[in-house]
């Protein structure tokens, strides 16, 4: 494994999202307060979604292929540098800060996110070739329901959940049968959260900053 730098060479072989996949709808969340842990996450300096170019270049073949049948990719997260998962880890130590525990797990204490798995030590996100997305129907402007907002920490979120009305379970098979056809797998635990298969760098967890000046464009 390569050592962590965090340098802009270490991002040569990352892109801008938007550069790949023109009119896909970014809402990165933990560039913003209305994440799990209610500040911005550590290693987030833009609201740009970045991704390896094997990524970026599956995922626009995927968005082709959706936006064919009226829908666009909304992505919540792709890259996310190491430092940010530092700032989950030591935030899971800190028993006192809970402020979002009503919004995103409502029914599990802090530790509980790590042991089954919602929040890892080491993230795929730090790979640079896993997104968490949902998709948008071009036709009411509106994200399709699928039973769970995200990052709701809790079984209602797992992709095979039954407790969801049909059409919700339709609209995650949906999404996650157009993401196995592009080379992506999904997560046991959440609906929303997609790998590259044949991922680029499978034991480098990268450093490097979210911000359009680390990348060669």
């Amino acid at each position: 494994m390569r050592n962590m730098q965090n340098t802009a060479m270490e991002a040569s072989g990352f892109v801008l999202l938007a550069d790949f996949v023109p009119g896909i709808i970014q809402e990165i969340r933990y560039y913003s307060t209305y994440n799990f842990i209610g500040d911005r996450i550590d290693g987030y300096e833009e609201p740009v979604a970045i991704l390896t170019r094997e990524g970026a270049r599956a995922l626009k073949a995927v968005a082709g292929e959706l936006n064919a049948q009226g829908y666009r990719l909304k992505i919540f997260d792709a890259y996310r540098p190491a430092t940010a998962v530092k700032h989950f880890v030591l935030w899971g130590i800190e028993d006192l800060d809970q402020r979002m525990k009503p919004y995103f797990y409502p029914d599990l204490e802090k530790q509980e996110l790590f042991q089954q798995g919602y929040i890892a030590k080491r993230s795929s996100h730090s790979r640079g070739s896993t997104v968490d997305l949902t998709l948008l129907d071009m036709r009411t402007g509106r994200e399709l329901d699928m039973g769970s907002p995200f990052d709701l920490f809790s079984e209602r979120s797992h992709p095979d959940c039954r407790a969801v009305t049909d059409e919700q379970y339709e609209n995650r098979m949906f999404l996650r049968n157009a993401m196995l056809r592009g080379g992506f797998a999904p997560l046991d635990c959440e609906w929303w959260h997609f790998t590259l298969k044949d991922e680029p760098y499978p034991d480098t967890y990268f450093e490097f900053p979210v911000a359009t000046g680390v990348l060669s464009r």
